[in-house]
């Protein structure tokens, strides 16, 4: 199955420097996250994500809110998560707020499910971190069962049975798009098969051919359940400038201070100069001019057959101004590149 390109943002609403160098609040952090997502619809994105983080370098834990407040601005773009952790949430609920938030949006939300990097969450609601993957195989059994029918009977190991079960508000027009985050390993790629659901790659670092094989066994094991296979779809951060050498000096401070941060918790050494010039020219960081990313975006369309793009556009404590102006630059620029620049070589 062919889909069209579409072109995604996505922020974790990175709690941002103002002017002074200090860091701004975050209650004014997630007012300009709506400014963000309301210049991104009158640039003509397609999709805008947002986050769920537990934590003090992020400011949205209740992305569904946040996205009720940016259907209520905007007119066209499709609004979700990036992503969910349904691991330590209840899949009911995120149904609710999602048929919700599609109400408010006449038919816009989409949810991307996924376990997540960040383990806040966990103790935070309760739940056993050692059923880290149990949890999100039983619940996401019973969200499928949510998206696809109007009926609910479920019986699972961590609440008890649901019989004869409607839940409201029901979709009012088709089905709740719902995409599977994947990491990178074989077992979350054929989950999304199973359930039926577009497969989002978080490909956050390294070399995107890597993931080659993952949409190769997407494919595959589709047409081996006797189904075309939905949409793939790639999130990845980036950041675009007016030159390669302005894209690169503005975004490497901030690039840094959340890596290392990241780092410290996670055991990976500091960020370098050339750590960081290596992901820009052959690893999965889309950092540049509007020409410099157009190319890369062009390149990894044609290496994994993708059918939407995800940038994670926000950048640690980068400033709300630089970001607005890379989102512009992106609706206005990146995004008429990619599509000339595919069309040419069809035509070729």
């Amino acid at each position: 199955m062919t889909h069209d390109l579409e072109f995604g943002l996505d922020t974790f609403g990175d709690v941002t420097t103002a002017p002074d160098g200090q860091l701004l609040p975050q209650p004014q952090v997630i007012r300009n996250v709506v400014e963000e997502a309301v210049l991104a619809d009158r640039n003509g994105i397609d999709f805008f994500g947002i986050g769920e983080h537990h934590r003090e370098d992020f400011a949205v834990s209740a992305p569904e809110v946040v996205l009720s407040a940016i259907a209520a601005r905007t007119e066209r773009i499709r609004l979700g998560s990036a992503v969910t952790v349904l691991s330590s949430d209840d899949p009911i609920r995120v149904f609710q707020r999602f048929s919700t938030l599609d109400a408010l949006s006449n038919g816009r939300a989409e949810v991307i499910l996924g376990r997540g990097s960040f383990i806040e969450s966990f103790p935070l609601f309760g739940y056993d971190l050692s059923k880290y993957e149990e949890l999100f195989e039983e619940k996401l059994d019973l969200f499928s069962e949510l998206v696809s029918k109007d009926v609910i009977d479920y019986e699972g190991g961590w609440r008890p049975a649901l019989k004869d079960q409607r839940v409201y508000p029901p979709i009012a027009d088709g089905r709740l798009k719902t995409w599977i985050g994947v990491g990178g390993s074989p077992e979350s790629v054929i989950r999304a098969v199973r359930h039926d659901m577009p497969m989002m790659l978080a490909i956050i670092g390294g070399d995107p051919r890597r993931f080659a094989p993952y949409a190769e066994l997407y494919r595959k094991a589709s047409e081996q359940a006797g189904r075309p296979a939905r949409e793939i779809g790639v999130h990845s951060p980036g950041y675009i400038a007016e030159s390669d050498e302005e894209a690169r000096r503005e975004l490497f401070p901030h690039f840094k201070k959340i890596r290392d941060r990241l780092g410290r918790e996670r055991g990976w050494p500091p960020v370098t100069m050339a750590d960081f010039e290596n992901e820009i020219e052959h690893g999965s960081l889309y950092a540049g001019s509007p020409e410099t990313v157009a190319k890369k975006i062009v390149n990894l369309v044609r290496t994994l057959g993708i059918s939407r793009f995800q940038m994670k556009y926000s950048a640690g404590p980068m400033e709300h101004e630089k970001l607005m102006k890379s989102i512009e630059l992106y609706g206005q620029k990146v995004i008429p590149l990619v599509r000339s620049l595919l069309a040419e070589s069809k035509a070729e």
